[in-house]
């Protein structure tokens, strides 16, 4: 008796609510956006470190970010520039800094930096001690990822930057400020 009255009911144009499909939709977009907004929040949640991307120490006032730019500033002055490489030789993941240009301290220690671009949690520093050559330290380093790179000596007077690519084996250094 009930599938002659869905029948009738059908054929005078009057179905249940629960079988028109507009009342789904009316129902399944909100919970849907509401899932969404639920995922979207979870994830970001999740995100780790801060919002900067750069590893420079930051004097914040107002919207307005100020950076010390005295050791770029420094290794202008002194022309400074070098390669950093990797090398897997004997077993042994070496870290190697090679001056090219300028007037390095040969017996000071150095401090290289790694920064993931996005995974705060990936950076590394790997100490650098003199050698006849340059500078070397032992530690790995991940290729499959491009990396940040800072090189300073241990009391920061002057820096150097780059950009690891992806891959390669080496990269170039200079200072941040171009020429003037």
């Amino acid at each position: 008796m009930t599938n002659a009255r869905d029948h009738q009911q059908e054929a005078a144009g009057s179905r249940p609510a629960w079988r028109e499909p507009m009342v789904w939709l009316v129902a399944a977009i909100p919970a849907a956006a509401v899932v969404a907004t639920t995922a979207l929040l979870v994830v970001a949640s999740r995100s780790s470190g801060s919002d900067d991307s750069v590893a420079d120490k930051v004097q914040r006032t107002a919207q307005v970010q100020v950076a010390d730019l005295g050791p770029d500033a420094m290794a202008r002055s002194l022309r400074l520039s070098a390669v950093v490489r990797f090398s897997d030789a004997r077993g042994t993941e070496l870290v190697e800094v090679l001056p090219v240009d300028g007037g390095f301290d040969r017996q000071a220690m150095l401090s290289l930096a790694l920064h993931h671009p996005s995974h705060a949690e990936l950076d590394r520093t790997i100490a650098l001690a003199p050698t006849d050559t340059g500078w070397r330290g032992e530690g790995g380093l991940d290729l499959s990822h491009d990396w940040n790179v800072l090189l300073a000596p241990v009391g920061g007077a002057w820096r150097l930057q780059g950009r690891w690519i992806s891959g390669q084996q080496a990269a170039y250094l200079r200072p941040a400020l171009g020429d003037e």
